[in-house]
Parts: C-alpha cells; structure tokens; sequence
C-alpha cells in the first residue's frame, strides 16, 4: 500500500492558489480557507513527520477557527461610520447651517453664490446681491437658503 506524502509546500500552493481564486472573485469566502492552508503549512514545516490525516486535522480546526475568529470579530468591532449618514459624494452637504453671502441675487427663487473657487445654484426667497444667506439643505446641486436677517 502507497503512504500519501504531504509536505509544506502543498499547504502554502494550496492556500496561495485559494488566495488568488480570492481576489479574483472579491469575496470573503475563500480568504480563511486560505489562511488555514497556510497555517497548516507552517505546522507543517515544524512537524515535517505529520500523516496526511493529522495534516487534514489540523487544516480543518485551523479553517473552523479562523472562520469562527471572523464572524466573532465582523460582530463586536464597531463600524466606524454609518454608511447611510456617510456624506461622501455628496459635497454639497458639508455646506449645510453654513452663510455665504450671494454673488447673483436671488430672482424669481433662484440665484448663486461663490464657495471658496466654485459657484452653486441656490433656491429661496428673494435678495439682493451681497445679502447674507444660510444654506438649510441640499437639493441636487441646488442649496436651499434662508435670508440672515
């Protein structure tokens, strides 16, 4: 009968291999099998003597707990930035509660004022060009202002 002969250099292709089909796929799936892999490798090349069935042993509790260390730390770490207040890509609300004083005056409801180097369209009551307005919210690429009184 042939013994299957299992070295460290079959863990670490295996999980280079895994690794690559992952970030081709952009996936998290194949990432902690991966790492597993690679962990069984390093197991491995300290402990060359291990049968393949001990290698498989350790592979499978190395892919259980890297997957289990994954969703242990996907739950309790705190996600930095709410994704739905983010304000990214939307530039024009970081101008929001701030006054700006109108380069074209406000006619018929609508008018511009000069923001650091660029121009935007505003919409509220009519001015006079230099009135100081406030902007209250963001419609498109149109502010809606109030009059500072």
């Amino acid at each position: 009968m042939e013994t299957i002969i299992i070295n460290f250099w079959h863990w670490l292709i295996l999980g280079l291999v895994l690794l690559s089909i992952e970030l081709l796929s952009g996936t998290v799936v194949l990432l902690w099998i991966a790492a597993a892999c690679v962990g069984t490798a390093g197991v491995v090349a300290f402990a060359p003597d291990l049968s393949w069935q001990l290698q498989l042993s350790w592979f499978s509790i190395l892919t259980i707990l890297s997957i289990v260390s994954w969703r242990i730390q996907k739950r309790f770490v705190p996600v930095m930035e709410d994704e739905h207040n983010s304000s990214l890509n939307r530039r024009g609300e970081q101008y929001i509660g701030r006054v700006f004083n109108l380069s074209e005056a406000i006619v018929n409801g609508s008018g511009k004022i000069k923001v650091d180097d660029s121009t935007w369209k505003v919409s509220g009551e009519d001015a006079e060009i230099g009135s100081p307005v406030k902007v209250t919210s963001v419609k498109g690429t149109v502010f809606l202002v109030d009059i500072v009184n």
